[in-house]
């Protein structure tokens, strides 16, 4: 098992992970996955063995300090040297689920990005998984501005 940074040729796994994961509306299109490997491959965090993509994060870097819709949908907006490292997604492939996968990976993401000497790591999520990003230091920030997919989203921040 081993975690490593993403590449183009992971698109379509990473796109059929992600399609069975969400709903429709929350999850990331092939194309908007596209334009993230494009400009942030570095941004992704996959944890894989034997060939097969079970678990990853994603994100991108920006010095704004709270995670905005535009982001999901520009990446252009990516900033490389950004002081807060946002997330996306933390999905595990369905017939993985509820091994720890996601944990190990999102530990070794954020491991990565208090080296690259970012100030921390922001997220949303919804109620039910408040517990669990806490688990990891994320402190809960309260209601997001978020309108993402037409959801309630919580904004979870850790602080380097």
């Amino acid at each position: 098992m081993k975690i490593r940074h993403a590449c183009l040729d992971d698109l379509a796994e990473l796109a059929q992970i992600e399609m069975k994961s969400y709903p429709k509306e929350e999850g990331a299109s092939l194309e908007s996955i596209e334009q993230r490997l494009r400009y942030f491959p570095d941004c992704f965090w996959i944890l894989e063995e034997e060939g097969e993509i079970k678990a990853f994060v994603n994100g991108m870097r920006t010095n704004e300090p709270d995670l905005l819709d535009v982001m999901y949908e520009d990446s252009r907006i990516h900033n490389n040297e950004g002081q807060w490292q946002m997330i996306f997604s933390v999905v595990t492939a369905p017939a993985y689920r509820n091994r720890g996968y996601a944990r190990r990976v999102l530990e070794d993401m954020i491991v990565n990005t208090k080296e690259r000497g970012c100030q921390g790591i922001v997220l949303t999520c919804k109620e039910h998984l408040i517990q669990y990003y806490s688990s990891f230091g994320f402190i809960n920030e309260g209601l997001s501005s978020s309108l993402h997919g037409d959801a309630t989203w919580y904004q979870m921040r850790l602080r380097f």
